[in-house]
């Protein structure tokens, strides 16, 4: 079997993969101070990635592998997005010596770990996220997984931690996906999600950087994120609890950031609402971004996001629909945005490898719903043309595949107004995938 990643390049340009392309590598991030740290979360959505050799890197077999074609029985119309046991996960050790193990794929289930270990005491831990998609002819596609391996390196120099180089974090997602390959959904059902994990696992009592590391990476079948499924979702703007601090760790994928949104969260989602939009912790006024997800604020031809500046997460998924929204026509601007614009808006949608593109229906302020989406008009005007990047993975009424192949016939349809308005209304039940010829790995 061959595998491949294509160039990194403009997320619309047409690129064909070829047999064996050359490997995207990056090396590892030299030591740094905080502020070189944070500058480099300011860039890491636009830096560039260097080509380099293959070197090898396997992952060992446990005995009891074995890999079958087969695809598993599940209710594949009503996934959600939970945890379903797969087979295998991906184990890899390091120690003070920055040097990981040849990883191994092992049954799946769960690990060893001292109660003193550094991630349990002090939450000395990153994770990623992404996906695998299928297409209808088998063949099973990654989204730019070098982006998510290059942000946990960056993560990890922030939390002293040392991390997988690039080629073996793409080659542990790889075989990881392979072992599991029966459990991604058919095309259009959903998508594999693949949770890498970074922790430190050895033994501290002091507040010290741990002195032993594990790389593990599980996977699970999942359908849509919000149980709205693509149907707008509503919104609470939470202006007592925040995420993020300027300094901390909020630019960083770190396991602490999520625990703490958890309160708010409940809380939202016990009063009915999906999710909570935070605001910056210093003046109270400026979006940050929802609890697992960016956030877009769309006026006239300009969209606004919060800039990437230490306290928001730099979205692989946010690049590429900027990429997308500037070579449609769109003004894209990455700076401070005011709830008061927020609820001036004419649209508003949020972005994640979780969520992928949300539409946001409702968005309540200090208890007054303050922003509303039209109901019963057309899909609005720059959900439509961010859709290009986004293509419905079902084959449509003709029979012809919306997969990968066929982005250009979907975007098409989209440009032309030809959607349905009630396609959008319909859209729960739908699965959308972000794919780019440009931008995916073959397996």
């Amino acid at each position: 079997m061959e595998f491949g990643v294509a160039s990194h390049g403009a997320v619309l340009a047409a690129a064909p993969l070829v047999a064996r392309p050359t490997w995207l590598l990056l090396s590892p991030p030299p030591p740094a101070s905080c502020i070189q740290i944070q500058n480099r979360l300011y860039s890491i959505s636009s830096l560039p990635l260097k080509a380099g050799p293959v070197r090898a890197c396997r992952a060992s077999l446990a005995s009891s592998y074995t890999q079958t074609t087969e695809t598993v029985d599940l209710d594949w119309e009503n996934l959600g997005f939970g945890i379903v046991q797969t087979d295998y996960m991906y184990i890899a050790k390091c120690g003070t010596d920055g040097n990981f193990s040849e990883g191994e794929l092992v049954p799946f289930g769960p690990i060893a770990l001292s109660p003193s270990s550094g991630v349990l005491n002090y939450g000395q831990g990153l994770f990623e996220g992404l996906k695998a998609y299928r297409k209808t002819d088998g063949s099973i596609l990654l989204f730019r997984p070098e982006e998510n391996a290059q942000r946990m390196q960056t993560g990890a120099e922030r939390m002293c931690m040392p991390a997988p180089s690039v080629e073996q974090f793409i080659d542990a997602v790889k075989q990881t996906v392979l072992a599991n390959k029966r459990w991604i959904p058919p095309t259009g059902k959903g998508s594999l999600y693949i949770r890498p994990l970074l922790m430190g696992s050895g033994t501290v009592l002091g507040l010290a950087p741990a002195p032993e590391y594990t790389f593990i990476i599980f996977v699970s079948p999942v359908g849509n994120y919000f149980k709205e499924g693509l149907a707008p979702i509503n919104l609470i703007v939470e202006d007592k609890f925040h995420r993020a601090t300027p300094g901390g760790t909020g630019g960083v994928k770190t396991i602490g950031n999520y625990a703490s949104v958890l309160m708010a969260q409940k809380i939202a989602k016990e009063k009915g609402y999906s999710d909570v939009l935070y605001l910056d912790a210093v003046h109270k006024k400026y979006l940050e971004e929802v609890s697992s997800c960016n956030i877009f604020v769309v006026k006239g031809n300009v969209i606004s996001t919060p800039a990437v500046k230490g306290t928001i997460l730099p979205g692989i998924t946010r690049k590429s629909i900027i990429d997308v929204a500037l070579s449609k026509g769109f003004q894209v601007e990455e700076r401070l945005v005011s709830v008061d614009e927020l609820l001036d808006a004419d649209e508003v949608f949020c972005t994640g490898t979780a969520v992928v593109v949300s539409p946001v229906g409702s968005i309540t302020y200090q208890g007054k719903r303050e922003f509303t989406l039209q109901s019963g008009i057309r899909p609005p005007r720059c959900w439509r043309c961010v859709a290009a990047a986004v293509h419905f993975t079902d084959e449509s009424s003709d029979g012809s595949n919306r997969g990968l192949d066929g982005l250009d016939c979907a975007t098409e349809l989209i440009d032309r107004g030809s959607l349905p308005t009630d396609e959008f209304a319909r859209s729960s039940s739908k699965t959308i995938t972000i794919m780019c010829t440009s931008s995916v790995t073959v397996l």
